[in-house]
């Protein structure tokens, strides 16, 4: 193994050395790794064709994803399995991870929308990813397919202990395979966006049509204090996505809840009020009529039918969301299924 990975890949993120130049170096199987950046490491085998990216510490305190990223890293580096698709790791924000909190002074997970302006340290970090990612996708062959999982961990309970967020995009790419992965990962729910949202899983579903999402794991808890063995499944299942192995371990598969968005609430004034607990579990169902939020007398209700509420935070920045509000849905999975800006989910896409 290489010397400044002997201690880890996350030991190296969060203390490298004082000077630190892109370089690579060849495992004794014959993969290819090349250290891009503190915190960015590609696995490169020869005749891929699949390029993955599977990222964590977009939000420093969100620890689980950090775990699991380093856990695979190094597995590989020490020849436990070898990746047949070619795989940046990313651990994004060791200033966050040092200081046990989401972000430093802006949230990260907001700015991959294109080149940011250079007002703090969360700005140029997602510069600095975008330019990594587009790299590495701009390597892929052009019939390669693309994925990329961000993953994260909740801030509050939810009724659904691991879930995932398709983003919407104006690409034409059908997410079944999605899916399939879940599926096989044994993860919760899928929720299906229908508005851009400038988060990373995003930014790659838009700009490259990679398969993407982002994934909610459990609970925020502090480093190495995760019980890890929850998302063994999901681990399993990456290990078998990235080296092309065969499940044939017959693992029970859970049932897959799907839903799909209906609302976004978009706080726009210092006013905006949560007519509920602002540490409310995800996927809490309302009633139709009952009031959701306030804001200088808009006032919110669920819809006909009902809606559950996602991600409520009525303490977010003025233009930021504020919640997700959903319902179920049941695709039919023997047709494509495209997540499109603004259309609801299904056989036709808009692009």
């Amino acid at each position: 193994m290489d010397s400044q990975l002997s201690g880890g890949f996350l030991k190296h993120t969060l203390y490298p050395p004082e000077t630190f130049k892109p370089y690579s170096f060849q495992l004794p199987n014959g993969l290819d790794v090349i250290h891009h950046d503190i915190g960015v490491l590609e696995f490169s085998p020869k005749n891929a064709n699949r390029a993955i990216v599977v990222s964590s510490g977009i939000h420093g305190d969100e620890t689980a994803p950090i775990e699991l990223v380093d856990d695979l890293v190094s597995e590989i580096l020490n020849g436990v399995w070898v990746p047949c698709s070619r795989t940046l790791f990313i651990i994004a924000h060791p200033d966050a991870i040092h200081a046990h909190t989401r972000f430093i002074e802006e949230n990260l997970n907001r700015l991959f929308a294109g080149v940011n302006p250079d007002r703090n340290a969360e700005c140029q970090l997602a510069n600095r990813l975008q330019g990594h990612v587009s790299q590495f996708f701009a390597n892929a062959n052009e019939s390669d397919e693309k994925w990329h999982f961000d993953m994260h961990s909740a801030i509050r309970d939810s009724k659904h202990y691991m879930f995932a967020v398709v983003p919407a995009s104006t690409k034409a790419t059908d997410v079944r395979p999605l899916i399939g992965f879940l599926k096989s990962a044994q993860m919760d729910a899928m929720l299906l966006s229908r508005t851009p949202s400038s988060t990373f899983s995003w930014w790659s579903g838009e700009t490259f049509g990679a398969l993407a999402a982002t994934f909610e794991m459990g609970r925020v808890a502090p480093l190495y204090q995760n019980n890890m063995s929850e998302f063994e499944p999901l681990k399993r299942a990456l290990i078998d996505l990235l080296s092309a192995r065969q499940d044939d371990r017959n693992t029970p598969k859970t049932d897959l809840s799907i839903y799909k968005v209906t609302r976004t609430i978009t706080k726009t004034d210092d006013a905006f009020t949560l007519a509920f607990s602002n540490d409310a579990a995800n996927f809490t169902y309302f009633n139709q009529g009952e009031q959701l939020a306030e804001e200088n007398g808009t006032v919110y209700v669920a819809q006909q039918g009902g809606e559950a509420v996602v991600f409520p935070n009525a303490n977010v920045a003025v233009g930021q969301r504020a919640c997700l509000l959903v319902t179920p849905f049941v695709p039919d999975e023997s047709q494509a299924l495209f997540v499109n800006v603004g259309n609801e989910p299904g056989p036709n896409a808009t692009s």
